[in-house]
């Protein structure tokens, strides 16, 4: 919205900065921070008034359940803060009639409102199960393939989106992969990238922390998609217009990092999945829309890890009756291997939380680094 003021220029020429992509971002990424600190405390408050806090938790190994123990009644449902923050600063600071902000905004709402229907059976209507997996994923899907048939309706992104960029390759390493396989490989990315944060947000601050660095990563990616000079030196697909995701991703960044002054340990409030599946959501489909989407193994690669660690974990389970890890997602695991350590050493158990979630941090902006640094390497 603030864009269409780079119109008054001949009447105070200062405005023309709302035509930069840069200042639209950082300004994005300010109003998204400034949102969610200054709501923080009224959602918080609200949520804690209506006994919207965290739950019990059953968990299949025998203990585990004590590092969640105070963390019982903490709000959650703490992702509508950044949902509310991302959109609102996304429509001020963004073209509001670019279609690729559009439908990625459409794809965090629409997975943040499912994953509040997920938390709602479950602090509300007290169903430990929530949203059974069949339907979430059903529903995952479900939007997944309207989204597709949009971009297939576009003429900019008809041709491209049927096609399969690998990293580190200049051209497409298949042109056409058709309407089945495309189908396949779009579903394989936004469900995969929407649950893998879910998975991922188990301990304070962690899967906020990792989003942040991810969004930055493609704050970048995008805003080269979107310059023609860029693209064509980095040898990317160019989008005329895609580059408006910088601006979204500077929004998410700004929200998540507003989002963490809360979150971190101790947690005033949980995301919940209202955050965790908005957040993968949107990550997903930024990717699919800059075709940068084989990228997100490495930008995302602790998402990768945890998501890797809970299939390893049931496959080898199913197979051999035996765990790989001591817990699932692996997160859980390092907490689990420092509490039977201390056991054993006949010492006081050390609070591992903090130590874990910076270290993933670390982790997931290293990941970050080499994604974007693979443009490069073409």
């Amino acid at each position: 919205m603030l864009y269409y003021l780079h119109l008054l220029t001949d009447v105070f020429s200062p405005l023309r900065i709302f035509r930069y992509l840069t200042v639209r971002t950082f300004g994005g990424a300010a109003t998204a921070f400034l949102i969610v600190l200054l709501l923080g405390p009224l959602v918080i408050r609200l949520l804690r008034r209506m006994n919207f806090g965290e739950q019990s938790r059953q968990e299949h190994v025998p203990g585990i359940a004590d590092f969640f123990h105070s963390k019982k009644g903490t709000p959650t449902m703490g992702g509508l803060l950044i949902v509310l923050a991302t959109a609102v600063a996304a429509l001020l600071w963004a073209v509001p009639t670019n279609g690729y902000v559009l439908l990625t905004l459409g794809t965090m709402v629409y997975m943040g409102a499912l994953g509040f229907w997920d938390d709602y059976l479950k602090v509300a209507k007290k169903d430990p199960r929530g949203l059974l997996a069949r339907y979430k994923l059903l529903w995952q899907a479900a939007w997944v393939a309207v989204a597709l048939g949009i971009l297939l309706a576009w003429p900019e992104t008809r041709e491209l989106v049927r096609q399969l960029f690998v990293p580190f390759l200049k051209e497409p390493v298949i042109r056409d992969m058709g309407l089945a396989c495309t189908l396949l490989f779009v579903l394989l990315v936004v469900v995969g990238s929407t649950n893998a944060v879910n998975l991922t947000d188990g301990l304070d601050g962690l899967a906020i922390g990792c989003s942040n660095s991810v969004a930055v990563a493609y704050l970048a990616m995008a805003y080269v998609a979107g310059n023609v000079k860029f693209a064509h030196y980095l040898q990317v697909p160019y989008l005329p217009g895609v580059g408006e995701l910088a601006v979204f991703c500077g929004c998410l960044f700004g929200a998540g990092l507003g989002f963490l002054w809360y979150n971190c340990h101790p947690a005033q409030v949980f995301m919940g999945d209202t955050g965790s599946l908005a957040l993968g959501g949107a990550i997903g489909m930024v990717a699919v829309l800059i075709k940068q989407e084989l990228a997100l193994i490495i930008v995302g690669g602790v998402f990768v890890l945890e998501a890797l660690s809970v299939v390893l974990q049931v496959v080898s389970f199913q197979l051999t009756g035996r765990r790989v890890f001591l817990c699932s997602p692996i997160h859980h695991h390092f907490q689990w291997e420092e509490k039977l350590l201390a056991q054993r050493e006949g010492r006081m158990e050390r609070k591992m939380e903090t130590k874990i979630t910076v270290r993933f941090w670390i982790l997931s902006i290293l990941c970050a680094l080499i994604g974007v640094a693979m443009l490069k390497i073409r």
